[in-house]
């Protein structure tokens, strides 16, 4: 099982105890607009994927974490997705599930385990992020964490029978000479 701690959180593989909290947070239909979830997702279904969720990054061109506070709680999930091994790249996706979890560093901590993952284990050359120019405190988060303004995707994600627009954030990996 892949485990990666920092100071206040852990992140670690999914395993089958995450069902009811991957239930949960995956058909919260307020965070659909930003996961691109159109449809109610069942437990069966959700059960065949923490089956699959062993899969090596390289067969399954993702990686889902499950974030865990001191008490080893779930509290959210930080993904790296379209993994991309020839291009050396990957988007990045986060949420901290509950709202009393937010803006305490666990978001900032997490992305950070993962990126120093990304960057030194798996070699990535860049990491992207595509958030909407009304999620601020995304913004916030990414841009703190050094991750940099590259383009705006106008009118790219409908919802709510409107076009919003979308950021596109990079963080290019430093080379050490």
């Amino acid at each position: 099982m892949l485990t990666l701690k920092g100071d206040n959180i852990t992140l670690r593989a999914l395993e089958k105890q995450d069902l009811d909290f991957l239930y949960l947070l995956e058909n919260d239909t307020s965070i659909w607009e930003v996961s691109g979830t159109l449809t109610p997702y069942s437990k069966g279904l959700l059960k065949r994927y923490l089956e699959n969720a062993h899969l090596d990054i390289y067969e399954a061109k993702q990686l889902r974490l499950v974030i865990c506070n001191e008490k080893d709680k779930a509290i959210g999930l930080i993904d790296l997705f379209d993994f991309n091994p020839k291009h050396k790249r990957a988007g990045v996706g986060i949420i901290i599930a509950d709202g009393q979890d937010r803006n305490k560093g666990v978001g900032g901590e997490a992305l950070q385990l993962l990126c120093d993952y990304a960057f030194k284990v798996l070699d990535l050359h860049q990491l992207y992020a595509n958030i909407l120019v009304a999620n601020e405190a995304s913004i916030h988060l990414f841009e703190k964490m050094c991750f940099e303004k590259v383009g705006v995707k106008k009118d790219w994600i409908r919802s709510e029978g409107a076009f919003k627009d979308e950021i596109l954030y990079q963080k290019i990996r430093e080379h050490v000479s």
